[in-house]
């Protein structure tokens, strides 16, 4: 095929361009694969001769060192110091103190204390009185007083002997205006005067007649 005739004929010059480039390629990988392999070669052949060669020998000795002297003199025989007389230290005196301690302070002596008299508690003075919760010594309600309502505080004065007996009783204020009121005053006067007494006592202690002021409340349970 000439190239008048690809000019001719312009579809078949691609097709034959294809095939040109194709063969360069194969043509290229063959180089390149035998060279590859020839290197591959030579590296073995190299290492193979590394390991199989022989250690190199070691250097000779060198020729021109002069021989040993000979007839040379013993090493001389170690002989010691003689031995110093050093004096020993002087040794330095102990000083002891003994130090200058007062004299111990004498133990106090105690005393034996006197027995101390007791105190006499001193008595207060109290009046002569009655226990208002004897039933004894409750004065009943009048029934006029019931009945009127009458109520009110009756006051009365008693005078006591030593013995606790009433010697007389007096009312020094009555409960009310009416006459239901001095029932009540009566009442109270007589029941309270009959009822026993404690005696008071003196600032000795002792029993005495006293005065007992008493106020009884009347009162409609």
């Amino acid at each position: 095929m000439n190239f008048a005739e690809s000019q001719r004929n312009p579809g078949k010059h691609p097709t034959g361009l294809i095939i040109v480039i194709i063969m360069h390629v194969l043509l290229a990988y063959a180089l390149v694969s035998g060279l590859a392999k020839k290197v591959v070669d030579v590296v073995k052949v190299v290492e193979a001769k590394a390991v199989d060669a022989p250690p190199p020998p070691p250097p000779p000795p060198p020729k021109d060192l002069p021989p040993p002297p000979k007839n040379l003199p013993p090493p001389p025989v170690y002989v010691p110091p003689p031995p110093v007389d050093v004096p020993p230290p002087p040794i330095a005196p102990q000083i002891t103190t003994t130090p200058n301690l007062p004299p111990p302070a004498p133990e106090p002596r105690i005393q034996p204390q006197a027995p101390v008299a007791p105190v006499a508690t001193p008595v207060t003075a109290r009046p002569a009185k009655f226990n208002a919760n004897d039933p004894a010594c409750k004065p009943e309600y009048p029934p006029a007083a019931v009945r009127a309502g009458a109520t009110g505080v009756t006051k009365m004065r008693f005078v006591v002997d030593a013995t606790g007996k009433v010697t007389s009783a007096e009312i020094v204020g009555s409960s009310g205006p009416t006459r239901e009121h001095r029932l009540l005053d009566n009442a109270a006067k007589s029941t309270i005067a009959a009822c026993p007494f404690t005696p008071g006592v003196d600032a000795e202690g002792h029993p005495t007649g006293t005065t007992v002021p008493v106020e009884y409340v009347w009162k409609l349970e």
